[in-house]
């Protein structure tokens, strides 16, 4: 070997007969370029990926990095007081703690995992706070409510079992209190936080905004609920409060003020005591309510936290405590007798001085109507009717006037649907009923006999009337024919909406039915509120048959005699003479308005 190569380049070539060194380069050369192409456009997708989030998203990755940051906590706003018509305070707020959740602080999982531990210690139902999480999605960075008003039972376990959990939070804040307990519950309403329709129709709510759900409560909550305020702080990567950058006040609500009066309101409750009932007194010439009871009743701090299953439950019952029996109607017995009074001599068909033989009973198409006493009282005019609530008398006046003419002169004097109960406010509530004989054939389908304008004449059939109609009533014929339009609120008194409506009754027809109800006090059913304790009144009892019950005690007033300012109704359910339960309420209401000491007998 002569230092040659092993291997011949020749062989090489002349093996590899598809490929010339030029071709070699050549694919080399084309390999690199498009490798620098595939760097480049990487290279130049990054630039314009990064020329993207700085310049064209720059301000929006920002706010986001900035919201992951910080965090807005709003402050509940302190709802405003509701006072009585002197100012005393009703319904208030106070300190206590709340317990919200932070969903995004942890998965669906660990939530779902975690709510039965917080559903027996807040006595909260699992799916009750798995549905807020859900209604506000488990990725929200907003506080979600999970219970008001924790009871010490509550706060202390909460603390010791989650009180590292940044997904928690406790707040003190402002929370609703009802000092006097149960007292004017139905006009004053609950409170609740505010529904997904609530947060809808008002976007400036925050989430666990607390709102009026019935009654003064809702009804003024515009002016009650304030604006909630807010706290600007700074977080760290786990969420946890690294310091406080600012916060805007919550602004608290405005106090509303009731024509209530406190003292009032708290002695007919009082008086009504356990028994079915209500009770309304009210000015004759304005139309404010000065009391309105309704029992049984209900305690509205109960709403200011979770209702319990319990509670609802008792609530339910079948005395039904959430019903407002003032605005219910009831047949109202003998007191309907100012009503057909009003329509024998608004009629035509009789004068204030007609008179009319009475007797035991009459008998109409084989149906015999008796007396209450049992026999006549003589021939007698309509003071004397009223006096002694003669049946037989407002029988024959029923039926000369005609059920048309009763049903009008009912509805001029307040019933059946000639107030305003919007301006209350209150929910549930309902008119009367005074059917025409047209009216009874399209409700019922039967048509219209004698025996009922007989039964109507005397306020029993087919005939209604709600305790606030009543006192209406009565007001219509203390205060010279205004029907006056009921209301709660001290800022709609001497309104144009709550103008007194002027009546189409006679001064003279009023002043006979005025002096008549006088003589029930003097010296008929309600002789018992003539007792020299409190100035003379007028009224009139009623005792209702209620078929398969005992009889309803009904009794209407007004006061003083000589120039009235307070009308009052009250209906004792199944409380028998309207003499011995329910003008005895009556009693002790004047009693109050007027200031008047019982006397050493009375007392006795």
């Amino acid at each position: 070997m002569t230092g040659e190569s092993p291997f011949d380049i020749r062989y090489l070539y002349q093996n590899a007969t598809d490929e010339r060194p030029s071709t070699c380069y050549r694919r080399r050369w084309h390999k690199g370029i498009l490798l620098l192409l595939l760097t480049s456009s990487l290279f130049s997708l990054f630039t314009l990926q990064l020329s993207k989030l700085q310049l064209v998203q720059g301000e929006y990755n920002q706010r986001w990095a900035e919201a992951n940051r910080l965090r807005l906590i709003p402050i509940p706003a302190a709802r405003g007081q509701i006072v009585d018509r002197k100012g005393e305070v009703i319904a208030t707020s106070r300190l206590a703690r709340s317990v919200y959740a932070i969903p995004y602080k942890q998965s669906p999982e660990q939530w779902q995992a975690v709510a039965p531990q917080l559903s027996q210690i807040l006595k909260v139902p699992t799916e009750d706070i798995l549905g807020k999480l859900e209604t506000a999605s488990y990725r929200s960075r907003l506080p979600v409510l999970l219970q008001s008003n924790l009871t010490p039972g509550m706060f202390i376990p909460l603390t010791e079992q989650f009180g590292q959990m940044s997904s928690l939070e406790i707040r003190g804040e402002s929370a609703r209190n009802y000092p006097h307990s149960s007292l004017a519950a139905h006009i004053l309403g609950y409170i609740g936080e505010a529904t997904l329709e609530d947060l809808e129709a008002h976007p400036e709510y925050p989430m666990g905004m607390i709102v009026g759900k019935v009654g003064i409560e809702r009804q003024a909550n515009p002016d009650l609920d304030g604006v909630w305020g807010n706290r600007l702080i700074e977080v760290d990567a786990r969420g946890t409060e690294t310091q406080e950058l600012g916060i805007q006040a919550p602004i608290s609500g405005e106090p509303v003020q009731l024509t209530l009066d406190l003292e009032l309101q708290k002695t007919a409750e009082a008086a009504l005591g356990d028994r079915r009932g209500a009770a309304v007194m009210l000015n004759v010439k304005t139309g404010a309510i000065l009391a309105m009871a309704s029992a049984p009743t209900y305690d509205p701090n109960l709403f200011t936290r979770q209702v319990t299953d319990e509670n609802w439950k008792h609530l339910q019952r079948e005395d039904n405590p959430l019903l407002n029996r003032a605005l219910q109607g009831y047949p109202p017995g003998s007191t309907f007798k100012i009503v057909t009074s009003t329509a024998g001599m608004g009629s035509g068909k009789m004068s204030q001085n007609s008179t009319l033989a009475t007797s035991g009973s009459i008998t109409l198409g084989g149906t015999t109507f008796h007396e209450h006493s049992g026999g006549g009282y003589g021939v007698i005019g309509f003071k004397d009717a009223l006096a002694y609530s003669s049946n037989t008398f407002f029988y024959q006046v029923g039926m000369k006037a005609g059920p048309e003419e009763l049903s009008r002169w009912g509805r001029e004097l307040g019933i059946g649907g000639s107030i305003n109960l919007d301006l209350l406010g209150l929910d549930g509530g309902n008119h009367g009923q005074i059917p025409t004989p047209e009216e009874k054939e399209r409700q019922y389908g039967t048509p219209w006999y004698l025996g009922d304008t007989v039964s109507m004449s005397i306020g029993q059939g087919l005939v209604l009337a709600t305790p606030l109609e009543l006192a209406v009533m009565v007001s219509t014929v203390a205060n010279g024919g205004m029907r006056v339009q009921p209301h709660l609120l001290a800022s709609q008194t001497n309104t144009p909406e709550t103008q007194p409506i002027k009546t189409k009754i006679a001064p003279e027809t009023l002043k006979v039915i005025r002096e008549g109800l006088i003589e029930v006090v003097k010296r008929g059913t309600g002789q018992a509120l003539n007792d020299g304790i409190i100035p003379l009144t007028g009224g009139k009892t009623g005792t209702v048959e209620v078929p398969g019950k005992p009889d309803n005690s009904m009794y209407v007033a007004f006061g003083p005699a000589d120039k009235p300012e307070v009308a009052i109704a009250v209906v004792v359910e199944e409380g028998g003479y309207g003499s011995v339960s329910a003008a005895p309420i009556a009693h002790k209401l004047f009693q109050v308005y007027f200031k008047a000491k019982p006397n050493s007998k009375l007392s006795e």
